[in-house]
Parts: structure tokens; sequence; C-alpha cells
């Protein structure tokens, strides 16, 4: 690790995968390290986003380990910092010590960020008992007590794709892969598995762009897993279901840069861009990013599905606000405008990320734009959970695909289908 700063009050230094390990020591030190986790868990149970993330901490050491949130800011006017510990306060936290030298600047999102909450206070006292008392502050926490019941559970799966009848090449594509702390295998397009000790990511991508480039965009998002989420692996079981989705976080972002690069440095590939949504599962959690109009759908057990994802188009934006049904998204001439997307010239990007607890009987569909361009919600959950016979003879994702383009998609079609037992 490299030492980033050492004071009277604090040892920080810098892990080789960017994370943060702070060492509290003089005068207070257990006040201030206690004081600081809490706020930062308080916050994150809030949903503040432009704060470090705990990863990991250990009482006995007084170490506190937490996301990167960038380089500290030289130069800011007045104005300027005093409304970003102002939007601090809408969260419920004033920061004591509001001062530049707790400001950072987050290149990957461009964001500005806040540090250093040892001086800090929950301003809402009741609020605060009731997060203490309620056991939220530990409840990103992996509980290790859960891990061997995860090991029983198997996963099952199938993955299809295909051109379509409209589009001379294929600009989607599809992942799935295992892999543990010294292994990783590529995975057949159907199969079985125990979970054991592997973690399993499946993805859908769709890519655009001039000439080939769309083929080129989503093959990269998805090789982009195998290169990134196996250095993280379990993140040592010492870290928290935040720190898996922060891993999220950077795949995403560093895929965006990437491909806008790429897009900068070659005519040919300019505003090459693609979706990616992806579910990695993780000893009994699955943790979902997204970025896109492909979509996740969640069928649990007995229950009706729902969609995870959101659609970053402007046509999902007012679907959410509810001014559109499934019926007028559909029909609706800019259904197809991103909002959201790896690369295509986006400056900065914010993907969709959560998890979910693994329940035995618990779906989940991936599909690209072009499943649900020829087939309607309702009809996706009835191939998965109800086919007719003939339908239940093929495997689930290459009926979905199948039957998207015999209704009319005229786009590319993949699909992802898998299934907790």
């Amino acid at each position: 690790m490299q030492e980033a700063k050492n004071t009277a009050r604090a040892l920080v230094r810098i892990g080789y995968d960017g994370s943060v390990h702070k060492f509290f020591k003089a005068a207070h030190a257990v006040d201030r390290f206690e004081n600081e986790l809490r706020v930062l868990q308080y916050l994150e149970h809030k949903g503040c986003e432009f704060v470090p993330r705990v990863l990991g901490f250990d009482r006995e050491q007084l170490e506190l380990v937490t996301s990167n949130c960038g380089t500290r800011v030289e130069q800011m006017g007045e104005e300027k910092m005093q409304s970003i510990f102002a939007e601090l306060e809408s969260y419920g936290v004033r920061h004591d010590d509001p001062y530049l030298r707790n400001i950072t600047y987050r290149q990957s999102d461009g964001r500005f960020c806040v540090i250093d909450f040892e001086f800090a206070t929950i301003l809402d006292e009741n609020d605060d008992a009731t997060f203490k008392a309620g056991g939220e502050a530990d409840s990103n926490l992996v509980d290790q007590t859960d891990i061997a019941t995860a090991k029983s559970l198997r996963l099952k799966w199938s993955a299809y794709t295909d051109c379509g009848k409209v589009r001379a090449n294929n600009e989607d594509d599809f992942m799935t892969v295992g892999f543990d702390a010294g292994d990783f295998v590529y995975l057949a397009r159907e199969g079985e598995v125990d979970t054991g000790d592997f973690d399993y990511v499946f993805a859908v991508s769709d890519g655009m762009g001039g000439e080939r480039s769309g083929e080129f965009a989503s093959r990269f998002a998805l090789d982009n897993i195998t290169k990134l989420l196996p250095r993280r692996y379990r993140l040592s079981l010492v870290h928290n279901r935040s720190g898996m989705k922060d891993c999220l976080r950077d795949l995403f972002l560093g895929t965006h840069m990437q491909l806008t690069r790429l897009g900068e440095t070659y005519d040919e590939g300019r505003n090459m861009g693609a979706t990616m949504s992806l579910l990695w599962y993780v000893a009994g959690w699955f943790y979902f990013g997204h970025i896109g109009d492909s979509r996740i759908y969640h069928i649990p057990k007995g229950q009706p599905m729902y969609q995870l994802t959101v659609d970053h188009t402007y046509v999902g934006w007012l679907r959410s606000k509810g001014e559109l049904n499934e019926r007028e998204a559909r029909n609706h001439p800019r259904k197809n405008v991103l909002t959201q997307s790896l690369g295509s010239g986006n400056q900065f990007v914010r993907p969709q990320l959560g998890e979910i607890k693994a329940e035995r009987g618990d779906r989940f569909v991936l599909v690209t734009d072009g499943v649900t361009d020829g087939l309607w919600d309702r009809r996706i959950e009835e191939m998965v959970t109800e086919p007719n016979t003939a339908e239940s003879q093929i495997l689930p994702g290459t009926r979905l695909v199948e039957l998207a383009i015999e209704e009319g998609s005229r786009d590319n079609a993949t699909a992802v289908v898998v299934e907790v037992r």
C-alpha cells in the first residue's frame, strides 16, 4: 500500500485496488473511528452517492476501509463549496469541518465528493437511534453464517442470441462465466451447477456504431467482465455488500472510459457504444448492474414478474413518471433514443446498481431490446413460467428469442434466463 497522509490524528494508505485505508490514532481515536463509521453507514442507508462507501473495518486496529472518492480539490469558490456541504445536510448529516480540505473530485463521474467524517453529526437524533437499534448499520455486511447455506443452491441457465430477419450482422452478445480465486471458466450457453465457492456472471450487451463497431463494442464491454471482476474475487469476504456494488460501478465506469477513448482514436469507431445488463452471483446474493435499454426482469417464486432495471431512454423516463403505459411506450417514435450507454459520446454515466438475496424458485430474465421489441412483458413471463407442451421442449432463452423474431422484432435479439434451485 502507498502512504497518502500521516498526521497526528490519522494514517491514510491507498491499497493496490484503490481502496482507502484510514488508521485512527492519538486522542479520542476510538470515538472518532466509531463516529466516522456510523455516519458513513448512515449516509449509505440514505442513498448519498458523493461520499466514501465503507468496504470494511477493524475495531482492534481502528482501521476503516472505504472506496476512493478521487483527488483533493485545490481551488473552489466559497458559494460552490457551501452548496456541496448544504447538499450533504439534505441527507441528514452536518459536516463539522466544512472546508476545502474535505472536498475531492471523482473523475469517473465528474462528481465533487465529501470525505473525512470523524467530525460530523447526524442531525436527527431519533432517526440515528432507530438506525442503530434496527441493526441497519451492519445490514450490508457479508454474513459469514449464510455462506454455507448459499453453497447448497444450484443455478440453471440458458442463453441464446440471433441476428434476426432484418439486420445484416449481430451487434448483440451475451456472457455466462464462473470464477473463483484461482480459476476462470466460460460456461456453455445452457447448464446447471452447484454454486459452491464460485461466483457466476450472466450478462447481455447490445452494441451500436457504424460499420462493425457495434459488434466490437458489445464484445469489448462483456470481455471487461472477465478482466475486472475476478480481480475482486469475494473482496476477501471481509468487505460488505456495498463493496460489491462499488466493483460493478468501477466495471461500468471503466468500460465507458475505455470505449470513449477508443471511439476518439479510430474514425470508424466514432461514437460507438453499448448497453450492458448483468447479474453477479456471490455467496447467496445477486448483484446487478445496468445501463441502457436492455433489461433484467425478476420473477420471484409464486409472484408476478417485474422489471428490475430502468430503461435509460427518453420514453423510459416518461414511463417511470407514469405518463406512458406499456402500449404507448412501445409505439412511441422516440422509444430507442438512449439517454445513457457505455461510450456513445456520453461525458458521464451513472449505472443502475443493486442487490437481491437469492431464493430457491427465483428466476431472472436478461434481454436486449430486440426481445422486448417483439414481445410484451406478459408474454415474456408466460414463455418462462408457463410454456405450452411444444414450447417447453425448447430452452427458455432460445424460445424467447425465436418467438420475439417470429412476432416481428426488427432487431438482433438476445436472452439469458437464470433459475435458482
